[in-house]
């Protein structure tokens, strides 16, 4: 019972981290695509008002997530870690390229040298969710067990290379979103049509990525693929799909900000809870179940006492922050309006 608990709580975790760190990584996306100096300055000016505040709030999941897998489910832990440490080390990798490039090229006064910092934040922005979802691809279709040793195989192979894309894509999509929205808090309306529009087209790449996925993990990921087709998996799907449709006619309403971050966020999470469910009993499909990989039961009575805590301590400062950016009164410097899409950086 309080394995099963923890394995929750990890779920979660990976949820939280896939909207939360998902939405910092899309930012990123689009900073790769927003074109040159000029041309992308102003789309790149609201990126950087928009994570400064919480881009290293968002990845406190991912370290939480690593202290429940090494601590609650320590064979799953070495497993994946042994299997799959290369997509997981260029992940991790990435991770420091990116944190260090978004932190330098801001103050730096070189032109050359702000380029430097600016491309290694926008690629390690798109590398680095492409390689957690491989590893999680990895996971899904049971090329990782215990025992087992480090394989190319098991982040290279199709349901790998698909859940690596629709997780860039997904990044993407939850970027945009809430670039647009952080675009009307700081009253810049060409801004807010600019992330509209590419938040419409990523969640387009996603159904075509999500219609792909059904076919090709019939047979490369069986056990998963059952389960997310019927049963409770299917209905979290279903979910998935709805908030995701929904999120698409509020962008084109051009409804209130909350609104259409809530169904974005609710279509990520519900996939990420659906592909949890999708593996029970297994941590490890289908190789190691929940039971098989627990640690000590006194550990996981830890665990749960610590999340709890860590919830009334962390988590009301947490949903303060969020709620702050999100209205724009973190904003320091004034954004000021033109048309993005004017090559030259001087406005209509």
């Amino acid at each position: 019972m309080i394995a099963d608990l923890v394995a929750w709580v990890l779920v979660l975790a990976v949820a939280a981290y896939a909207c939360g760190g998902g939405a910092d990584y899309g930012a990123g996306f689009w900073d790769l695509l927003a074109g040159g100096a000029r041309r992308g300055s102003r789309p790149r000016q609201l990126i950087d008002h928009s994570m400064a505040p919480v881009w290293e709030i968002n990845n406190v999941w991912l370290i939480f997530i690593l202290v429940v897998m090494w601590t609650g489910f320590p064979v799953m832990f070495r497993a994946v870690f042994t299997v799959l440490w290369t997509p997981l080390t260029l992940a991790a990798a990435g991770l420091v390229l990116r944190g260090a490039g978004f932190a330098f090229r801001k103050p730096t006064r070189r032109l050359a040298e702000r380029r430097v910092y600016g491309a290694a934040f926008a690629i390690s922005s798109v590398l680095t969710p492409y390689f957690f979802g491989a590893a999680v691809g990895g996971v899904a279709s049971g090329r990782v067990a215990p025992g087992g040793s480090a394989s190319v195989a098991a982040w290279t192979n199709p349901t790998s290379v698909l859940a690596g894309l629709m997780t860039v894509a997904a990044a993407a999509f939850l970027g945009a979103v809430f670039l647009s929205g952080d675009a009307r808090a700081y009253r810049v309306p060409d801004l807010v049509d600019y992330f509209r529009r590419r938040a419409l087209a990523t969640l387009v790449a996603l159904g075509v990525l999500a219609g792909i996925g059904i076919v090709l993990t019939q047979d490369d990921a069986r056990y998963v693929h059952e389960r997310l087709t019927e049963g409770p998996g299917l209905a979290l799907v279903c979910v998935a799909a709805v908030c995701a449709l929904a999120s698409a006619w509020l962008l084109v309403r051009g409804a209130p900000t909350q609104f259409t971050r809530a169904t974005a966020v609710g279509s990520v999470g519900a996939v990420v809870l659906a592909w949890g469910l999708a593996q029970r009993p297994y941590l490890l499909p289908t190789s190691l179940t929940v039971a098989e990989g627990a640690g000590a039961p006194a550990t996981l009575n830890w665990l749960v006492i610590v999340t709890l805590v860590a919830v009334v301590l962390v988590g009301p400062a947490l949903v303060l922050l969020y709620r702050l950016e999100s209205r724009g009164e973190l904003l320091s410097d004034p954004l000021v309006s033109a048309d993005p899409e004017d090559s030259t950086g001087t406005g209509r």
